[in-house]
């Protein structure tokens, strides 16, 4: 992109001009304002093909907006828009213009396609991903039946992929987020951000997405509480912050975020480099550089914070009904899981119990 080889010359410049050493951190950042002063990070919304008249692309539009209308979450739009996007593409290679001419054979078809799909990285989509495009495929079209483009929904009987019963990834130990957390620079004022960042993850368990909407109201000091607005499934609650936690974003607070502040009417809680708030992705980046910069060697970013959260804390003693308050779960059996990963009591009662790992009884010493 444009940026990026601006950042580049930039650099060359620097090599050219004889100065060896790159600036880093905030300093970095002030550079690149100084040459970028547009905005950085945001993302391009994901464009459907265009259609002719009662085609397959025309009506998507219709639909999207119909969701709109139902108040569904812009997260749950980007899914639906960028699951037509990969359909309509499928389909229009094939020149299935017209609704009618989706049948569900070539919707099965197209769910074998899914699953031999190999992503950039040569990697196929996961199950999840596949429910996912699918299920917005059985939605689409029964959108299309109710508002008479279709006689009959092809997609009615479309079986989905079984879901994945997996357990999260293994938590971090004490330890380990205790090394995480060392990594930023805290003596500069974006390792101070970072910091705030992970500690803010690890003690509240809450979701990148998340995050990156939080708001500078919804943080309270006196109460030590974070208001999560609009979270999975349109819910709001409230989590508690930590006191190491809330001392770390008070700290970015008062001395990090004016200097980064661009814009006065900018009330995202964390600001990125150019004043703006964080895309999800990038947090992700962000916190596996963290990770492998740590010494861990693992797949993993910032719902490994999550489960780490919500792990130590049940290994603490916390009922599960909390846990299942805190991370806004809709069903106790989805917090559930965190018991078959919390191997610590399954541990001490092996030891304790089983016959192979019982002390041997000391034997009796009569009284003379």
């Amino acid at each position: 992109t444009r940026q990026n080889r601006s950042v580049s010359t930039f650099y060359s410049r620097q090599h050219m001009s004889g100065k060896s050493s790159r600036p880093k951190g905030y300093q970095l950042t002030v550079k690149l304002r100084e040459r970028l002063p547009e905005k950085r990070g945001s993302q391009k919304r994901v464009e459907l093909p265009p259609g002719e008249p009662n085609s397959l692309a025309y009506f998507a539009e219709s639909y999207l907006a119909s969701l709109v209308l139902k108040y569904r979450s812009a997260a749950t739009l980007s899914l639906r828009r960028d699951g037509l996007k990969f359909f309509l593409s499928w389909a229009g290679e094939r020149e299935l213009v017209s609704p009618a001419a989706i049948t569900k054979p070539i919707l099965e078809s197209y769910q074998r396609h899914l699953m031999r799909h190999r992503k950039s990285n040569d990697k196929p989509l996961g199950l999840s991903t596949q429910r996912i495009r699918l299920g917005v495929l059985r939605d689409y079209f029964s959108w299309l039946t109710k508002q008479d483009h279709l006689q009959a929904n092809p997609a009615a009987d479309l079986e989905l992929p079984r879901p994945e019963k997996r357990l999260p990834k293994e938590p971090l130990s004490l330890q380990q987020i205790q090394n995480l957390l060392a990594i930023p620079d805290v003596t500069d004022p974006l390792g101070i951000r970072d910091r705030a960042l992970l500690e803010l993850f690890y003690s509240t368990g809450i979701r990148r997405s998340e995050l990156t909407q939080l708001q500078l109201h919804d943080l309270n000091p006196e109460r030590q509480t974070l208001q999560i607005r609009q979270g999975k499934g349109s819910k709001d609650r409230v989590v508690p912050v930590g006191n190491r936690a809330l001392k770390w974003v008070e700290t970015y607070l008062e001395t990090v975020r004016p200097k980064l502040l661009l814009h006065p009417a900018e009330q995202a809680l964390f600001l990125t480099s150019y004043g703006g708030p964080f895309h999800p992705d990038v947090l992700s980046r962000m916190v596996a550089k963290w990770l492998k910069q740590s010494g861990m060697d693992r797949p993993g970013s910032c719902h490994l914070l999550r489960h780490s959260c919500a792990t130590h804390l049940l290994e603490g003693g916390a009922d599960i009904r909390y846990i299942q308050q805190l991370l806004g779960h809709e069903q106790l059996e989805t917090t559930a899981i965190y018991t078959q990963v919390s191997i610590e009591r399954l541990k001490e009662v092996h030891t304790r119990c089983h016959p192979a790992e019982a002390k041997p009884a000391q034997p009796r010493q009569d009284k003379p």
